[in-house]
């Protein structure tokens, strides 16, 4: 048995995020075209005499809930329980993925933690009970395990891996605070009221250009249909989407239900100076690049016992 496990998981970037009309059980539909891209957080389990507990270190480590709200807490209890074991472990996470950033830190922690303890444990879960037990912890923790590319349909959580035909490269840029994705989406809905709201579909368009690497195609097709919501309760990112533009990139926009601002740059010399400009324009907190399609929950570490 192992004495700890540590998974390193990817943060994402919606190149496509269209949203349907609200359903009864006041979900969204989605066609949500996920990309892993290359900032990580690590999540390491280890046996706890004293039950289950969280700690956290490193960026927005004080904005982390330790309690068993957090997905990484929810995901042992979750996977503990199918198999009939006490959650007693230590989780802790080093956090290098933005909070509350749109970026489903949150998600990646859940789904690290889930592959840790399955390790740590020897449950030997398959790849489908893994994925089920994350759709039951959240939209995005499916592809939080599985990474690359893909496009979510029902609330995001059913995937289909999609192919990807080179490397993109991304500057990201956080916030001064953070924005709620329920709030978001209630603005998706207030803004929409009395207009009839299509089906989401996902673009052909998109998916051509990201299988064939091209990053001028990607560009003219990314799109978010929260991204006016988003601007509507943070005008302020329109600052950072327009700074960000006149420095080079090829297309901004809004990652997920925000507030992280995400800009895809021809190469990573582009990208280099896009994220210099940013980091001197007085729009943003702090400026990150970073490459995609990157791999998904992966175990990086195991110690023995």
């Amino acid at each position: 048995m192992s004495a700890s496990v540590t998974v390193r998981v990817p943060a994402k970037v919606n190149v496509q995020l269209a949203v349907g009309a609200a359903r009864p059980d006041g979900f969204h539909d989605l066609a949500n075209v996920f990309l892993a891209v290359g900032l990580y957080d690590e999540v390491t389990v280890t046996p706890s005499p004293d039950g289950l507990r969280v700690t956290c270190d490193g960026t927005d480590a004080d904005q982390v809930p330790l309690d068993r709200t957090n997905l990484a807490a929810r995901a042992a209890e979750a996977l503990a329980a199918r198999y009939g074991l006490a959650p007693d472990v230590h989780l802790h996470i080093a956090k290098d993925i933005p909070v509350a950033g749109g970026m489903a830190g949150g998600s990646a922690d859940g789904a690290g933690a889930l592959l840790a303890c399955d390790a740590l444990w020897g449950t030997n879960a398959s790849r489908e009970e893994l994925l089920d037990i994350c759709a039951e912890l959240g939209s995005d923790v499916p592809f939080s395990l599985v990474g690359g590319a893909a496009l979510g349909t029902g609330r995001g959580e059913k995937l289909r891996p999609l192919d990807v035909g080179g490397t993109f490269p991304w500057v990201f840029a956080m916030a001064e605070r953070g924005l709620s994705t329920p709030a978001v989406f209630r603005e998706f809905d207030r803004l929409g009221e009395g207009t009839d709201i299509p089906e989401p579909v996902a673009s052909r368009p998109l998916l051509d250009a990201l299988a064939k690497g091209d990053p001028d195609a990607l560009a003219a097709a990314v799109s978010n249909d929260l991204q006016p919501a988003a601007l509507s309760l943070f005008p302020e990112l329109a600052d950072t989407l327009a700074a960000g533009l006149a420095a080079g990139a090829l297309t901004a926009l809004v990652s997920g239900s925000g507030p992280t601002t995400a800009f895809l740059a021809r190469d990573a010399e582009s990208a280099v100076k896009v994220a210099d400009t940013l980091r001197t324009s007085g729009t943003c907190r702090a400026v990150r690049t970073a490459s995609g399609p990157a791999q998904g929950a992966t175990v990086v570490r195991s110690a023995s016992a």
